[in-house]
């Protein structure tokens, strides 16, 4: 593999593949489409496992093919999660650890049908912790792939938001603890350090800027200017 070339951007590839061919398939009508559209896949999967060789691109194929909707169903978009950073009147930040990997982070969840996304970070919160919170601002809202902590496409918005009452529990299936912590004591194993740290401090403690998002990148859908 080159060395200009890493593993999150044959991710990256692999997935935008995906996405075109099971868009193409939601919406032809033509069998000769269908069957390149399929072809698109099996390719894509094979990039997928040069990444990860855990996992079998027919399996790989397989599940892709069982999501492939109809018409606007079909068109294939990013996930989404909802993340709250929650401070309390000592400036701290309540944190869960998480069952499935063990480290602590914020509350966070997959978006749900029938709720806007900031519905979603409080209620997120209160599932995972107990806390009862309200909404103070958007911190972030960023590409999961293209920030690296996800191997699939995931847009991520994380509110700031303000604990107003609510007793401390951990959700008994999705944390295995929780609470309040200071900047200079917060839990180990922590995830991804780089980012979300510092903008949830600088939102607790009033010195956040401005929203961060991906900076835009080549445009490949714009002509080159003449």
């Amino acid at each position: 593999m080159s060395e200009s070339v890493t593993g999150q951007d044959l991710l990256h590839w692999a997935e935008t593949l995906a996405g075109i061919a099971r868009t193409g398939l939601g919406f032809t009508e033509s069998l000769y489409e269908k069957e390149r559209y399929e072809e698109i896949l099996k390719v894509a999967a094979e990039i997928r496992g040069v990444v990860d060789a855990e996992i079998v691109p027919e399996a790989v194929v397989d599940e892709w093919m069982r999501a492939v909707g109809q018409g606007v169903a079909g068109y294939v978009t990013p996930k989404a999660a909802v993340g709250a950073i929650v401070g309390n009147d000592e400036n701290e930040i309540l944190l869960v650890q998480r069952a499935d990997s063990g480290v602590w982070l914020y509350p966070t969840g997959w978006a749900d049908i029938g709720y806007s996304p900031v519905e979603i970070a409080i209620k997120e919160v209160y599932e995972e912790t107990g806390i009862h919170c309200e909404p103070v601002t958007l911190v972030s809202i960023v590409d999961g792939m293209r920030q690296g902590f996800t191997r699939i496409p995931l847009y991520s918005m994380v509110f700031h938001c303000k604990a107003v009452g609510g007793q401390l529990r951990s959700h008994p299936l999705e944390t295995t603890g929780c609470g309040w912590f200071a900047r200079d004591s917060l839990p180990e194993p922590l995830a991804g350090l780089e980012t979300w740290v510092e903008d949830a401090f600088a939102a607790i403690e009033g010195r956040l800027a401005s929203v961060r998002f991906d900076s835009p990148r080549s445009m490949p859908w714009q002509e080159e200017p003449q």
